[in-house]
């Protein structure tokens, strides 16, 4: 007998649920895992782009591609054989965008001052700058950082599963 599509979403949430857990009691472990799978995935774009490069059109943009695909070709290499390395340079990466983006929404706020919207978007803007600047000081959050947000987001894409699942129950019995 097959499954029906609102058990499938439900189980698939819960399951995802479970697996977001198991990822937040062990952040470093996947953190180290996202620095691996990063690395292979900058192993394999950087050798198309250097095969790219042989059926590009001019000397100056085949040397151009050649150099980028060189350049992303070492910064997997470089990640494969120093994960270390690598947790602290995307987590690093992943802070700077944080703090940039809060930057951003304190500034849009201002724009936006004298509306409902300036408070919640100074709020968010403040928290994002805020916990930036705390986790940056904190080397050992570099660590579990990676690990820690893709936990929280299995935590929530699993619930959004879950969700569609009970949606789709009731709205299709």
């Amino acid at each position: 007998m097959a499954m029906k599509i609102s058990t499938k979403y439900f189980w698939l949430g819960v399951l995802t649920m479970a697996l977001g857990v198991f990822v937040l009691f062990n952040a470093v472990i996947a953190s180290a895992a996202i620095v691996t799978v990063t690395g292979m995935f900058l192993l394999l774009g950087g050798a198309l782009q250097i095969a790219l490069g042989f059926w590009t059109e001019g000397l100056g943009n085949k040397i151009l591609t050649w150099c980028l695909g060189a350049l992303t070709l070492f910064l997997g290499w470089s990640f494969l054989a120093n994960p270390l390395a690598g947790m602290i340079s995307l987590s690093t990466f992943v802070l700077i965008l944080l703090m940039a983006s809060g930057i951003v929404q304190i500034l849009f706020a201002f724009r936006v001052k004298g509306t409902r919207f300036f408070w919640p978007l100074l709020l968010a803007g403040s928290v994002s700058v805020v916990l930036a600047i705390i986790l940056l000081s904190s080397p050992g959050a570099t660590l579990v950082l990676l690990g820690t947000l893709l936990g929280i987001q299995m935590l929530c894409s699993g619930a959004s599963l879950t969700m569609m699942g009970m949606f789709f129950k009731e709205t299709r019995q």
